[in-house]
């Protein structure tokens, strides 16, 4: 197969959602769908992920944290599709957030039930800045939910997007008779179905004479109604709109029952964009250039304690990816060579010979990455778009024990390289800063610390409430409010000047006495705009 229809057969996207909307679920059936498993509950009882799962921390476990892979392929209608599972408890929405950057597009899952909510507008925060193309699924409508009319108006407020549905129920809960899609014209009827993929259809248009007789006269009546008011008040469905991140089409079902699963992935097939251009520091990055470059965007450590393996997850972003091939690392300024790269094929890690763009390809790793490298094949040029954002807690790292100073610094330095935390550090005292979005992320540094470098450490609470990322055109007057605000100021591990302010208050009134001082709630500069 030529190079230019191994790019035209990839899919790369990530589901995500709120915990317990249904996003594990959702990933499980689409598997299924794509003949990846046989059974359903594989996803959830781990024997997908248990290859890379096996023996990792005990506080993980014991925690019930999902540290799996982060992708897993397959075939479906002579497309390579790869989901990127993300972690859905928000102490690592960190990790959801870098992500979104190695995917073309994102499902987005909803409960009917309990509707948008808050993690649910984070993520989609990070969509729209990145304008990545979203179809939403609003799931378990054999419950009894929200009106499918208030889920719409909703979404529209809370997540900023216009959205299209393209199926529409009938009814829900112990009323729901299924689908109607207006895609296709189809006519969609619900069963309860948990293992097989079999569907009732219907290819019916909602004029049909018959359509009372197939959903009784009332909900017959009620459908027309609901769609003719759906095609007069929402604009068409539009791929340019979807492609440029506009529209969001939105799909009803059940993913518990299999049910609108299918017109989900047959319509995501179609719709879906192949992989995407990136941008850099240099230049965008076309996925038909000849010359291999991607980015690490994630990375696993430890992921087996007998052998401290360290995986770095790369997305191929141009060119083709060779197993034992020397590729240059352009932070280091060195050339690296793979001879056991792997992916993961739903079951199977298995050795990959080539990758090409859109391919999320596993290296392991000695410690040379670092989240957000590149590689390319001697081009020296940094991808953008892998932000870090404002931590929500803040806390200052203590030493314990004073002989273990270096291998405490060695520790912070490598878990924080991983992104499970970001490390700031205050030049009065050189004190180290953590930040984290949840608490349990201090829990597990602190574990990994003790356990895998040997060093005790306990952590201080600080009273910051966000930290902000400083930027000026004139760098006197930078250097000026860094010396009148040495206490609140640190540097992130980059060197970059952050602002840790104790309120929201505090921002507003630095960034309005200071006007040639640019606060960013994010370390991306490039795609965020000053506050």
């Amino acid at each position: 197969m030529s190079y230019q229809n191994e790019i035209k057969k990839r899919r790369t996207f990530a589901i995500i959602s709120h915990p317990d909307a249904g996003k594990t679920t959702l990933t499980e059936k689409l598997l299924l769908f794509g003949g990846a498993i046989q059974t359903a509950g594989a996803v959830k009882s781990n024997k997908i992920k248990k290859t890379a799962t096996s023996d990792f921390m005990e506080i993980e476990k014991q925690r019930g944290i999902s540290v799996a892979t982060s992708v897993m392929t397959f075939e479906y209608k002579d497309l390579l599709i790869n989901i990127l599972d993300t972690p859905g408890h928000k102490d690592f929405a960190e990790d959801t957030y870098r992500t979104l950057t190695a995917v073309d597009s994102v499902i987005l899952v909803i409960d009917c039930v309990k509707g948008v909510e808050e993690q649910t507008e984070r993520l989609m925060e990070v969509c729209r800045m990145r304008k990545t193309p979203v179809i939403i699924f609003i799931n378990k409508l054999d419950r009894e939910g929200q009106s499918p009319f208030d889920l719409l108006d909703e979404l529209e407020e809370k997540l900023k997007i216009r959205v299209r549905p393209l199926t529409w129920p009938i009814n829900m809960g112990s009323q729901f008779k299924g689908v109607y899609s207006m895609y296709e014209s189809k006519l969609y009827f619900f069963r309860i179905n948990k293992t097989k993929v079999e569907e009732d259809v219907v290819e019916i248009g909602l004029d049909a004479d018959n359509l009372p007789h197939l959903l009784g006269q009332r909900d017959a009546d009620t459908l027309r109604e609901e769609v003719e008011l759906i095609e007069g008040v929402y604009d068409p469905f539009s791929e340019e709109a979807y492609d440029q991140g506009d529209l969001a089409p939105v799909f009803f079902g059940s993913a518990i029952n299999n049910f609108g699963v299918k017109e989900l992935l047959d319509t995501f097939c179609e719709i879906s964009p192949t992989p995407q251009p990136r941008l850099t520091d240099l230049r965008p990055i076309d996925p038909l250039e000849n010359k291999l470059s991607g980015f690490i965007f994630k990375i696993h450590a430890n992921l087996d304690p007998r052998h401290r393996d360290r995986i770095a997850f790369f997305r191929v972003c141009s060119g083709k990816f060779e197993r034992g091939k020397f590729y240059h690392h352009v932070r280091l300024n060195k050339d690296l060579r793979f001879s056991s790269p792997f992916t993961f094929m739903a079951s199977d890690k298995s050795i990959l010979d080539e990758g090409f763009p859109g391919d999320v390809v596993g290296l392991y790793d000695t410690g040379n990455f670092k989240i957000g490298d590149t590689l390319t094949e001697g081009e020296n040029f940094h991808f953008s778009g892998i932000p870090s954002f404002s931590p929500e807690i803040f806390k200052e790292l203590i030493n314990l024990d004073p002989m273990k100073s270096k291998q405490l610094e060695k520790g912070i330095q490598q878990l924080t390289d991983e992104g499970v935390a970001q490390l700031f550090t205050l030049e009065l005292g050189n004190r180290k800063i953590v930040g984290t979005v949840g608490e349990l992320q201090f829990d597990v540094i602190q574990y990994r610390l003790e356990h895998e470098y040997g060093a005790k450490c306990r952590w201080v609470p600080m009273n910051i409430a966000k930290a902000c990322w400083l930027t000026a055109d004139d760098k006197l007057k930078m250097s000026e409010f860094i010396r009148l605000k040495g206490n609140q100021i640190a540097f992130d591990k980059d060197q970059n000047p952050v602002f840790l302010a104790e309120s929201e208050w505090m921002i507003r009134m630095n960034r309005d006495n200071n006007p040639d001082i640019q606060f960013h709630y994010t370390s991306e500069f490039k795609t965020e705009a000053a506050l």
